[in-house]
């Protein structure tokens, strides 16, 4: 499913996004035939494919866990995951894409802009939408039979290529309110963030809202 605008866009955790015409907003329906388990890698897989579609384009696109695409530390592209599963079989996944293409950073409101970027403020030409969105969906569809088959430390081994996460002091609030800080040391297999905190232990973080601490 393809869209030219959303009306009422969201991110994780219910927060306010904008989809303005000229950007690419789509939502693929997913019925894979895999372990709950893996759940979560779907993220990281979609998150992989954006990334090295953009930087097809000439731009340095990184992933920062779990769910955005950056150039430059700015936001340029989201994904947001829903599914419905049982405790041992995934009915359907609804992996939403949002890619901040043909657009200036004026077209969003104040508060949005700080952080974000679009490829109209990375490329000396406009995107062809279409293009990218094909290129997209070809890495989509090789990324996803990996997922599929199992072969998940190909795609964590391209995430971890891409990632802007792994090696940064960071500070992530977790859902409950609790406060992690510590060094990002790795991803496992469930495609959970492992933490070096200060005294040297290490914690696995499922979700939450990471911030780098410069």
């Amino acid at each position: 499913l393809i869209s030219e605008i959303q009306t009422n866009a969201r991110g994780r955790l219910g927060k306010k996004r904008e989809a303005p015409d000229g950007g690419i907003w789509m939502s693929l329906i997913l019925r894979p035939n895999v372990p709950p388990a893996r759940i979560g890698l779907i993220t990281l897989a979609t998150g992989v494919a954006i990334a090295k579609s953009i930087r097809s384009l000439g731009v340095d696109a990184k992933i920062k866990w779990p769910n955005d695409v950056l150039i430059h530390g700015n936001k340029i592209s989201g994904v947001l995951t829903e599914v419905n599963a049982t405790f041992n079989e995934i009915d359907w996944i609804v992996v939403g894409i949002g890619i901040d293409s043909n657009l200036k950073l004026e077209d969003f409101s104040e508060d949005i802009r700080i952080g974000t970027t679009t490829l109209t403020e990375e490329l000396p030409t406009k995107t062809d939408e279409n293009e990218l969105i094909a290129i997209f969906l070809n890495e989509f569809e090789k990324v996803y039979q990996l997922y599929k088959n199992g072969e998940i430390e190909t795609i964590l081994k391209d995430w971890r290529d891409l990632s802007d996460t792994i090696g940064k002091y960071v500070n992530i609030t977790q859902t409950g309110g609790k406060i992690t800080q510590g060094y990002v040391v790795g991803i496992n297999n469930e495609g959970s963030l492992i933490i070096e905190r200060q005294d040297g232990t290490l914690e696995k973080i499922i979700s939450g809202e990471l911030r780098t601490v410069e």
